[in-house]
């Protein structure tokens, strides 16, 4: 723990590897999280293969915002909180990146940006966790084939770049905020599966997968080709089902910190 706390050989800003020093240590983490990934871990599996069976199929977006939001509200910790709230930011902002740079000739900006800034738990009650998925998808397919040209440095757009401070967002901690952020997630990786259309959810467990796509995208617009090692996911036109969910999920959020903490240091060192 010690090592790993003074380890900065991977670009991670110092608030967010704090947070997760501090959700490490959370004594639920060593103890009810095997048992809960464990247990979970099956019943997502059977509620995968009930969902992929040829039945009506049903979703339930608004009931499962406002069960995690409120599960989040009461139960997760604050660190926990804190660290999903920076992600949407961290990856809004890398999408967005990749949109304001995809031309760099003046041409107008053919994709919407990402509004996703989560500022409390309450911002993301409007089917946030759904979109936060879908409005990845859809900015890969509005951006079309991979258009960047090279240009000079001083050129790289941070039009829509916002920088993500954790003084501005708004955690009420609570007696009953215990869990850490992995045994939040397997509490409700099960709920996430049921109250999705086998699309959707299909859609959501690869999403990650195109980590390694924004990494190659990231590193050629700053020529820093190493991105790509940081994308634990990889390999998007291979459709995987739920195995090993629990820490893909948890890689992609290390790696929207770490690509965040480069894109972050290399606007600072431009101003």
């Amino acid at each position: 723990m010690q090592a790993i706390e003074y380890d900065d050989s991977l670009p991670i800003e110092k608030e967010a590897l704090k947070l997760w020093m501090k959700d490490l240590d959370n004594p639920f983490r060593w103890s009810l999280r095997p048992f809960f990934q464990f247990l979970f871990a099956i019943l997502l599996h059977l509620t995968w293969f009930i969902k992929r069976l040829p039945l009506p199929q049903f979703s339930a977006h608004n009931f499962l915002q406002k069960t995690i939001c409120w599960f989040c509200e009461n139960f997760v910790s604050v660190e926990a909180n804190v660290l999903i709230l920076r992600h949407y930011s961290c990856e809004s902002n890398i999408i967005n990146f990749l949109i304001d740079n995809q031309y760099l000739d003046g041409e107008e900006l053919p994709v919407n940006p990402i509004k996703l800034y989560p500022k409390k738990i309450g911002d993301m009650m409007e089917d946030s966790f759904v979109k936060h998925d879908q409005e990845l998808f859809r900015c890969f397919k509005e951006m079309g084939h991979w258009q960047y040209k090279k240009n000079s440095e001083e050129n790289v757009s941070w039009q829509h770049w916002q920088t993500v401070d954790i003084e501005s967002l708004e955690i009420h901690k609570k007696k009953t905020q215990v869990f850490d952020f992995e045994t939040s997630h397997a509490l409700f990786m099960c709920l996430f599966c049921l109250l999705l259309t086998r699309e959707e959810y299909r859609d959501a467990i690869n999403g990650f997968n195109l980590d390694q796509s924004m990494a190659i995208r990231v590193g050629e617009i700053i020529e820093d080709k190493s991105l790509v090692e940081m994308a634990y996911n990889k390999f998007p036109h291979y459709l995987v089902g739920p195995w090993n969910l629990s820490q893909r999920f948890l890689m992609h959020g290390f790696f929207c910190e770490y690509v965040y903490s480069v894109l972050h240091n290399l606007k600072e060192k431009s101003v």
